[in-house]
């Protein structure tokens, strides 16, 4: 008989946000909008853009920094890097790669995971289940975009609503039974991709003049199929999780959903049937960082009080491809 999977817990989580702080009254400069506009439509007040020179490795390793120095572990420890993003510094080698440059670490397993949105919780998911194999000690698992540097500002409906940061945990094993990750979902649909997507600068269009000129290497989304698109799978991947793991919803301490748009976390509030003061939320100081966004928010909900030993936490994203993920974990 085998023995039984060991219990996979975060020892420590990190966060960054650039020092630019980009208000809705910013973006009414620069393009037709205001701040009723947004936040009617949102809840964004305001949101964080990084610097010109300023990297998403560079602030993925911040990140990382804060989170190794939480878990109070020797940097040395951590054999796999897990980054989540869909701005990395460049095509390849990955960001994850350039993370273990800058954190000076020994060689180790380093790759990105491209899930969007949901990027950071498919990473825990697929660190967990490394980190039971036995063949790794501790994970790095980073969610880190760039947004700013895609984004059409030219095109009010998209680019008021992202923004820049990373989000970052230590995992690693523990003999304590029953705590940690208790169980973690993921799915995806690439049947229609061109509702959120970068057209170009891949081999379906090659950075060209023609690219170019027709602003192809911005993002673009069809803002309403995305918001319906996102309801539904937000709602149905907490469900399944919680049906797949025999916990109701109303013994969950805390619901950490991705921070894209307020009235779709409203909806997940209702689809749940749990308070509103259960669910954690920061997309008004930030928008939507993308596969940042779940990091960020376990970070600031824990060092804010939010989360206390034995807690039950669920995390769930929804992004581009569309991809979608649900992480349930009982904090140690």
């Amino acid at each position: 008989m085998n023995p039984p999977a060991p219990s996979i817990v975060i020892l420590g989580t990190g966060s960054y946000l650039p020092e630019r702080v980009v208000t809705n009254d910013d973006m009414a400069q620069l393009v037709e909008t205001s701040d009723e506009w947004i936040q009617t439509r949102t809840g964004i007040r305001q949101r964080r853009f990084a610097a010109e020179d300023e990297h998403t490795s560079q602030m993925a390793t911040a990140a990382a920094r804060r989170a190794i120095e939480d878990a109070g572990i020797d940097p040395a420890e951590i054999d796999l890097i897990l980054v989540a993003t869909m701005t990395p510094d460049m095509p390849f080698p990955s960001t994850a790669c350039l993370v273990q440059s800058q954190l000076n670490l020994p060689q180790c397993t380093a790759f990105d995971i491209q899930a969007a949105c949901s990027g950071f919780v498919y990473g825990l998911n697929i660190a967990t289940s490394m980190l039971q194999s036995g063949n790794f000690n501790k994970a790095l698992v980073i969610g880190a975009e760039k947004l700013s540097g895609i984004l059409d500002f030219e095109d009010r409906t998209t680019c008021v609503l992202f923004g820049d940061g990373a989000g970052a945990a230590v995992l690693g094993r523990s003999d304590t039974p029953g705590v940690g990750m208790i169980g973690g979902i993921g799915g995806a649909d690439g049947s229609n991709p061109e509702v959120l997507c970068q057209p170009g600068g891949g081999s379906a269009i090659p950075p060209s003049i023609n690219s170019i000129d027709q602003r192809q290497h911005f993002l673009k989304m069809n803002g309403k199929e995305i918001f319906k698109q996102a309801v539904r799978v937000m709602g149905q991947a907490s469900t399944d999780l919680l049906q797949k793991t025999a916990v109701d919803s109303q013994d969950l301490a805390l619901i950490i959903p991705h921070q894209a748009n307020l009235r779709i976390i409203d909806s997940l509030t209702k689809r749940l049937g749990v308070p509103a003061e259960s669910i954690f939320i920061n997309l008004q100081d930030y928008g939507n960082t993308s596969a940042a966004s779940v990091g960020i928010a376990l970070d600031e909900a824990r060092r804010a009080g939010r989360i206390q030993t034995n807690d039950l936490i669920l995390l769930v994203a929804f992004g581009a491809g569309l991809t979608w993920g649900a992480s349930l974990l009982k904090w140690q």
